[in-house]
């Protein structure tokens, strides 16, 4: 078991020294997960420094479409960010350690906070697509937990409580900002399944019934990773479509990223914004 732990540490450590090495300079503050669509964000940037997913050690690569597959680090509002332009998914075949491998990487690069966002559909019947909504709280549907097995008390506690796993200070700073630049904004509980598949019309229903009002297949065990390690993180997702059942017509990936590109240049704004608003304390 010894072996397992000192083994993940080890390659958390050649992912890390390959980053610095690869872009030196300081250390990010903020962590930023892209997800579906949203991989122009790094466009505001002034970037230092960018790195392909399958040249770090250990990395595993995305192999979904929309996803560019690359770290990039730079400066956003003044502060210096780290970027995750695409993620992998656990119903690409990846075990949950790999999944969440990325995410500790950007915490040992140093990120206080990461924010993370995702495409998501809504099993709110009050939500409509194309809405950005912001976590609050989440369900794990997933069927996985990053912290099974035996614990590395160097990365995190046995038993991290999750009771804030949405940070409200960052939460503060979104609606602030949302307010200021007069985005409307959602706020609400994400459930994350394991996938592929879309859901049928009674699994949205009792995914609403359950407490949730938007559903998508990341993110749940990134951020249980990321509050293990002691990071905040804020929860952003794009509300891509409506779940089978409210929705009028089939799901597709295609919507997924029209919706992405529709809302863009809202998150990007929205992201900038809560960057400039934490960096400064």
């Amino acid at each position: 078991m010894s072996e397992g732990i000192e083994a993940y540490r080890a390659a958390l450590d050649a992912a890390v020294a390959y980053v610095q090495a690869a872009v030196p300079g300081p250390a990010p503050k903020m962590g930023i997960v892209l997800g579906s669509g949203l991989g122009d964000l790094v466009e505001a940037m002034d970037v230092a420094g960018a790195v392909s997913y399958a040249d770090i050690p250990g990395f595993p690569r995305s192999t979904v479409e929309g996803h560019a597959g690359k770290l990039v680090i730079g400066d956003l509002s003044g502060v210096r960010v780290a970027v995750m332009q695409g993620r992998v998914h656990l119903y690409e075949g990846y075990p949950i350690s790999e999944v969440v491998f990325p995410v500790r990487v950007l915490v040992k690069l140093g990120v206080e906070g990461i924010i993370v966002t995702n495409a998501a559909g809504s099993v709110n019947p009050e939500f409509d697509e194309r809405e950005i909504m912001l976590i609050t709280d989440h369900i794990n549907l997933s069927g996985h937990n990053p912290l099974y097995g035996p614990n590395d008390p160097t990365l995190g506690p046995r038993f991290p409580d999750m009771s804030t796993a949405y940070d409200a200070t960052y939460l503060e700073a979104a609606r602030g900002v949302g307010v200021a630049l007069d985005i409307p904004l959602r706020e609400g509980v994400y459930v994350g399944l394991l996938g592929p598949s879309y859901e049928t019309p009674a699994e949205v229903q009792m995914l609403h019934r359950l407490g949730g009002d938007a559903v998508g297949m990341s993110t749940v065990n990134e951020v249980i990773a990321a509050r293990h390690m002691g990071a905040r993180v804020l929860g952003i997702s794009c509300i891509s479509n409506k779940g089978a059942g409210l929705s009028k017509t089939p799901l597709s990936h295609d919507e997924v990223k029209a919706a992405g590109e529709a809302l863009k240049e809202s998150v990007i704004a929205l992201v900038g914004g809560v960057v400039a608003r934490l960096g400064q304390r």
